[in-house]
């Protein structure tokens, strides 16, 4: 029933949506979350293989025969559950903000 009234939408309710206060909250919101966690994730993820390739600092013995390159690739997988977490927390907000939005759009429109 709610995808029926979207779909319903004209081209001017969801200019008068982007323009909404809310909606611009929104995606600033966003933006400020989704930026800093991407360039982590790929600083991190990409640290891994340019640092095997062109140095030795991996190489170097972290306990017994296990050498750093493992220690960083299995903190990989850390990395991943962790922003996934992080990420599945933060969606709940959006999701309450993109409600607010919705609402705000029903009482004006």
């Amino acid at each position: 029933m709610e995808a029926k009234k979207i779909n319903d939408l004209s081209e001017s309710d969801y200019t008068s949506i982007v323009q909404s206060s809310s909606f611009q909250k929104l995606l600033s919101e966003k933006k400020k979350f989704i930026i800093p966690f991407t360039i982590f994730f790929f600083c991190f993820y990409f640290a891994l293989p340019i640092l095997t390739s062109y140095s030795t600092i991996l190489n170097h013995k972290f306990v017994g025969n296990i050498s750093w390159a493992w220690v960083f690739a299995f903190l990989q997988f850390v990395m991943t559950w962790a922003l996934c977490m992080i990420y599945y927390k933060k969606a709940g907000k959006f999701d309450d903000m993109t409600k607010q939005v919705i609402e705000e759009r029903r009482n004006n429109g």
